[in-house]
C-alpha cells in the first residue's frame, strides 16, 4: 500500500486536476489517480473550449461568471499563453422556432444577451442561407478558452505544491474504514480520510463501488468534426453560430471550422468514438441552414458530456458515507466553470467559507449538493 495521504482525487480531467491543485496548495497531501496513461484523455481533451456566461442553469452561469477573473489573470507562472480570448456567440432561429428566441432571453435575465435584427445577424454570421434566419440573440461577452493551457496549468500547480499523479490507475474497489478510505487500483492501493470522486462519465460507477447514493448521472455522446473554411471566410472574426435549440453549432478553429450536430446520445462510460450517423446528421443540418458545402472532413471525434437531472453540477459530501466527496455532472460546462467550481469544492472539503467571488454571485451550495438529488 502506498503511503497514506490526506485526500485522494479520482480522475485527472479538468475537474480533478483543478480541485487537486487547490487542495495541494492549501497544504494537503494529495494523490491524483488517473485511469488512462495521461490526464485529460476523455471529455477535457474533447471540449469545444468556450466560456459562455449565458449558457446553462443558474448555478452554472454563476460559476462561469465567477471563473472569469481567473481566466483573465491566472496566478503567476500558471500558463505561458492567454487562457481566454474574446468571442461573440450568435444564437439563431428559423421561422418554425422563432418563438424560442424570446423564451431563451426570458429564461436568463442575468445573461448579457441582446436581440438583434435579421440583417445584422446575417452580416455577422456570413454563412447562413438567405431567409433562414428569422430571429437572433447576440452575446459579445463570451470567450474562447485554451483548454490545454488551463488543464496543464492546474496539473503544473498541483505538482509544484507537492501533489502526486498516478496514471494507469483504474479504480477497482473502494472500502470505507475507520481511518477513511482504501482505494484499490490497477496501479496499487491507496488510502486517505477523504476521497474526491471526479471520475467524469465513470462517477456513478465509482459511487456504486463505494456504496454511496447514485446521483443519476447520464453520459451523453456528442460528435464534432473540423473542415476547411471556405475561401475568403475569416474564421478569426466569425462568431460562434448556435442554433437556438442546439441542433448544430459552428465555431472558427485555427483557420478551420469546428462543426457539431450538438447531439446528446445516451452512452455507457467509454472512450467515445464518432458515430457515422452523427457525422452525416451534422453535415445535413449545417448544409440545410448555411451556404457551406462539406465535401471533406479533416478530423472527427466524440466526447461524453455527463449530466444529472437538473443539469447543474454535483459538488458535496455524500449523505451516506463519511469522507466521500462528489465532484461530477459538469456536462458541457466543466471547462468554463472549473476555476470557481474547484475553489468552491476545495473550500467545502476543507470546511472553509464560500469563496468571495461566488458569494458575490449569490451562489447557493445547496444548488450543487448531491443531497438535492435524493
Amino acid at each position: 500500500m502506498a503511503e497514506a495521504q490526506d485526500i485522494i482525487v479520482i480522475g485527472g480531467g479538468m475537474a480533478g486536476a483543478s480541485v487537486a491543485a487547490r487542495l495541494a496548495e492549501a497544504g494537503k497531501r494529495v494523490t491524483l489517480l488517473e485511469r488512462e496513461s495521461q490526464p485529460g484523455y476523455h471529455s477535457t481533451g474533447r471540449s469545444a473550449a468556450v466560456w459562455e456566461p449565458a449558457y446553462g442553469p443558474l448555478a452554472i452561469r454563476q460559476l462561469t461568471r465567477a471563473s472569469l477573473g481567473f481566466f483573465q489573470a491566472p496566478p503567476a507562472g500558471f500558463a505561458e499563453v492567454p487562457l481566454i480570448k474574446p468571442l461573440a456567440i450568435l444564437t439563431l432561429a428559423p421561422q418554425e422556432r422563432l418563438g424560442r428566441i424570446a423564451e431563451e432571453k426570458a429564461a436568463m435575465p442575468d445573461a448579457d444577451l441582446r436581440e438583434i435584427s435579421v440583417e445584422e445577424a446575417e452580416a455577422l454570421a456570413q454563412v447562413m442561407k438567405p431567409g433562414w434566419v428569422k430571429g437572433a440573440l447576440l452575446t459579445e461577452a463570451a470567450g474562447a478558452l485554451d483548454v490545454d493551457a488551463i488543464h496543464r496549468g492546474f496539473l503544473k500547480s498541483f505538482k509544484a505544491a507537492g501533489g502526486e499523479i498516478v496514471v494507469k490507475a483504474e479504480v477497482t474497489a473502494l472500502v470505507s474504514t475507520e481511518a477513511g478510505w482504501t482505494v484499490e487500483t490497477t496501479a496499487g492501493t491507496f488510502a486517505a480520510p477523504v476521497v474526491v470522486n471526479a471520475g467524469g462519465a465513470w462517477a456513478d460507477e465509482i459511487g456504486r463501488m463505494a456504496g454511496v447514493e447514485s446521483i443519476g448521472l447520464k453520459p451523453l455522446r456528442r460528435t464534432a468534426l473540423t473542415v476547411a473554411a471556405p475561401e475568403g471566410l475569416d474564421t478569426a472574426t466569425l462568431p460562434m453560430i448556435l442554433d437556438v435549440d442546439e441542433e448544430f453549432y459552428i465555431k472558427g478553429d485555427a483557420g478551420r471550422l469546428l462543426l457539431s450536430p450538438a447531439n446528446e446520445d445516451p452512452e455507457s462510460p467509454c472512450d467515445a468514438q464518432p458515430d457515422e450517423y452523427d457525422v452525416a446528421l451534422c453535415i445535413w443540418r449545417i448544409e440545410e441552414a448555411t451556404t457551406l458545402k462539406i465535401t471533406k472532413i479533416d478530423s472527427k471525434w466524440a466526447g461524453l458530456r455527463s449530466f444529472v437531472a437538473d443539469k447543474a453540477p454535483v459538488a458535496g459530501f455524500s449523505g451516506k458515507a463519511k469522507g466521500f466527496y462528489w465532484l461530477a455532472g459538469q456536462g458541457g460546462y466543466g471547462i468554463q466553470s472549473a476555476p470557481a467550481l474547484s475553489a468552491f469544492a476545495a473550500s467545502d472539503i476543507l470546511g472553509a467559507g464560500l469563496p468571495e467571488e461566488l458569494a458575490k454571485e449569490g451562489f447557493d451550495p445547496a444548488s450543487v449538493s448531491p443531497l438535492r438529488l435524493a
